[in-house]
């Protein structure tokens, strides 16, 4: 079967044998399209109640609002009661915030520990407030109006006050050890807390791992061992519908299922150290958010200055210190879905984010991400959405208002800066795009859309500045599908969805606007001529053509596309030799076209056009002596149709063409007889002689006595600066020279090297 060359090949061997025949290939300048597709792409943009599907489409979502900006660093943990009111659990500094719905803050308690990490609210009423790192409960009075502290506030649980040892489920934690910081002496810190049916309070702890159980119905009751782990912390907690709680450790990222008597099975080993937040979905699946390199924390332990001037340190799991300095954990995070009777599933995974909050929804899960601020809302098909993007590095505690649905507010707590933030349902539907840099003036055309897309409005606004806040036109729709904007540098598209609207790719066609050519530098250098074939000559038959930037180094290889290197020419005074560098915003091929006017002339002469090098040399015998200038013509014509192409020029500096020698006149040479008192005498003559060129001064002479050696002699004024010099000058004769005829033979020079030549006989005999 006969098998016929691809179009790679093609090319290829077009382009190859354009190398050989000498053919340059040229680009024209084309339209172009931008197009976003992918999710990564979009992510660039700025949503508004629009979520973006891993599929790479547009489709209506909640939108975030701002509720509150905290004096704290961090919000780590909110509770909500059936009438809107959040608790808010901050740290750096550490308080608990009381928040109504009309977003004006109290302060409810206030701690000298550096943050109160997590905030539950009690069947009884209160809220319970455990902080970190003195790892205490507190009860706190919700209808106060008092603020409350340390002093005022019920303890309900102390880490340095009870004891691990041998304690099993349900018993009495009662001993009063001092925390002496060892094994075995107590839990240091309290990470999340969960309350059962019954009433009573759930504590995660960490220092090691374990979970404390408090029947806070009965007021002074002591916090008992419901479950010992042999891991570093219990980091999070949930139910599931058969009254067993689920819990996630850090150190070697395990999940556990503890039953109501506190016996644990583990569920899930997870492939990382840490398991930063469980949930669990009506059907039963137990969801698992992982981060962390098992090998190390990487981390180092973080030292903190408390409230009141108290320096702590903290050995943190390592989303917390990630979460403190602003960092990411190696390898990210991932997120797995366990089902009863399935294995472990991994149903999302992102290298940048650090998944800090879960919640359970009744067919997705919604993650809560640092360090970029992001919601996503992940599938059990494994298909996910970005709904929305936080002002703020990290996301780090969610909580659904009571009886809310699916449907309903969600309350949010970020980091750096510690704001409380709602996602919930909006009027508005909106998304930005990226902006696009055209690199010049373009215009715009017509959008493609990816086909199926439906319920949208599209819109452009462009400008000639990168940031759009200002000098920008006004936001304008499409008009037969093409971008009705004016020409721009920059361009931006914004999309507003409808009820069930779906948008998928979008692409702009654009033409930048044809940018002139830019002759940069110039210089013309009389006396030299290009020679890249020949074969190298001594260093004193060379002369470097540089520009006024370029390095002043020795004789280099021939090459006219390298401005920053000197170009090597050969010397040669019939010759001139004119160097450019020039260049095209664009990036057009370009051609040139040069042309030469002479003294007192209007009219430039085109010498020589169709130039692709930037380099040229000329025989200056073609045209007479006197001064010229060169215009270098730049096109990108190449690139562009006859009506489009631009082209741009600049002018030399005025310089000469010499080819005649200096002309030798009047030269006479005598005989000094006098002067002479005893012989032998030897003989003296004066001589003198003028020297005038046509175009350029005169600059050296010399003279040769019986055809001696070149002597140098001065005019009679001693500088070299007009076109007409006199000499004057006394010749010697050698003492051996015997009387009778000599030889006198002079030669000037011009400044481009012309030699005019004479000779006189003088002395001979009578």
């Amino acid at each position: 079967m006969r098998r016929f060359p691809s179009l790679k090949n093609l090319l290829a061997l077009a382009m190859a044998f354009g190398a050989v025949a000498g053919v340059r290939l040229c680009l024209a300048q084309e339209t172009k399209l931008w197009t976003q597709s992918r999710l990564e792409e979009f992510e660039k943009g700025t949503p508004q109640g629009v979520t973006l599907s891993s599929d790479g489409h547009l489709r209506q979502g909640p939108a975030l609002k701002e509720i509150l900006t905290t004096p704290s660093t961090f919000v780590w943990s909110i509770a909500v009661d059936a009438n809107g009111t959040a608790y808010l659990g901050t740290g750096s500094p550490g308080a608990v915030l009381r928040v109504g719905k009309d977003g004006k803050p109290f302060t409810l308690f206030e701690t000298k520990d550096l943050s109160v990490q997590a905030v539950k609210l009690g069947p009884d009423g209160s809220l319970y407030a455990a902080t970190v790192p003195s790892g205490k409960v507190y009860r706190l009075k919700t209808d106060t109006a008092a603020k409350q502290d340390e002093s005022s506030a019920t303890v309900v649980f102390d880490a340095s006050q009870v004891g691990n040892g041998a304690a099993g489920a349900g018993e009495k934690t009662t001993e009063n050890k001092p925390d002496d910081g060892k094994p075995g002496s107590g839990s240091h810190y309290v990470w999340d807390l969960a309350f059962d049916g019954a009433g009573r309070l759930y504590i995660a702890t960490g220092g090691p791992g374990a979970v404390y159980r408090v029947d806070s119905t009965k007021p002074g009751a002591a916090p008992e061992v419901f479950f010992k782990s042999d891991e570093a912390h219990i980091r999070a907690l949930a139910w599931d519908g058969k009254a067993n709680l689920i819990a996630g450790s850090d150190g070697s990222g395990l999940v556990y299922r503890i039953n109501p008597q506190g016996k644990g099975y583990v569920l899930f080993e997870s492939p990382h150290r840490e398991v930063t937040s469980v949930a669990v979905d009506a059907k039963g699946t137990v969801y698992a958010a992982a981060v962390g390199d098992k090998g190390h924390n990487p981390l180092p332990p973080l030292t903190v200055q408390g409230v009141g001037a108290v320096t702590i340190t903290v050995v943190q799991p390592g989303s917390l210190q990630a979460a403190n300095q602003s960092t990411s954990i190696p390898e990210g995070s991932e997120i797995y879905a366990l089902k009863e009777g399935q294995a472990p599933r991994k149903i999302w995974a992102g290298k940048d984010e650090i998944v800090y909050a879960l919640a359970a929804e009744p067919d997705d899960v919604l993650a809560l991400t640092g360090n970029q601020g992001r919601i996503f809302r992940i599938k059990d098909d494994l298909s996910f959405a970005d709904v929305a993007h936080l002002e703020a590095q990290q996301g780090l505690c969610m909580t659904a208002a009571p009886n809310s649905g699916a449907a309903g507010e969600v309350f949010i707590g970020t980091g750096n800066t510690g704001k409380l933030v709602t996602l919930g349902a909006t009027p508005s539907h909106q998304y930005a795009s990226d902006v696009l840099d055209a690199g010049a003036t373009a215009r715009f055309g017509r959008i493609e859309i990816e086909p199926g897309s439906h319920g949208y409005a599209l819109m452009t606004r462009t400008g000639n500045i990168e940031q759009p806040v200002r000098g920008w036109s006004d936001w304008e729709p499409l008009k037969n599908e093409s971008v009705a904007s004016p020409a721009g540098r920059f361009l931006q598209w914004k999309a507003v969805l409808e009820a069930g609207g779906v948008l998928g790719s979008v692409g702009v066609n654009y033409l930048p606007v044809n940018s002139a050519p830019v002759i940069d530098d110039l210089v013309v250098v009389p006396g030299a001529r290009l020679n890249p074939q020949a074969q190298p000559v001594s260093q004193s038959q060379t002369v470097n053509i540089s520009f006024s930037s370029s390095s002043q180094g020795g004789s280099v290889t021939f090459d006219a596309s390298s401005p920053s290197q000197p170009l090597s020419a050969v010397k040669d005074r019939t010759a001139v030799t004119v160097r450019w560098a020039a260049h095209d915003d664009d990036s057009d091929d370009l051609v040139y076209s040069l042309y030469l006017r002479g003294d007192g002339e209007t009219v430039w002469r085109l010498l020589k056009d169709q130039i692709t090098d930037k380099a040229y040399s000329f025989d200056a015998t073609l045209i007479p002596d006197g001064g010229y200038q060169l215009r270098v013509v730049a096109s990108d014509a190449p690139a562009h149709t006859p009506g489009e192409a631009l082209t741009g020029d600049k002018i030399s500096d005025r310089f000469e063409v010499d080819t005649t020698p200096p002309v030798i006149s009047d030269l006479t040479a005598v005989e000094e007889r006098e002067g002479c008192k005893q012989p032998p005498c030897r003989q003296k003559f004066r001589v003198s002689f003028d020297a005038e060129d046509a175009i350029s001064p005169v600059a050296h002479a010399e003279y040769s006595f019986d055809a001696g050696p070149w002597q140098f002699v001065d005019p009679v004024g001693q500088i070299s600066d007009t076109r007409r010099e006199h000499y004057e000058f006394e010749v010697t004769a050698a003492p051996d020279a015997k009387a009778g005829e000599h030889l006198i033979t002079v030669r000037a020079y011009d400044r481009h090297e012309n030699a005019g030549v004479a000779k006189a006989v003088i002395g001979a005999a009578k």
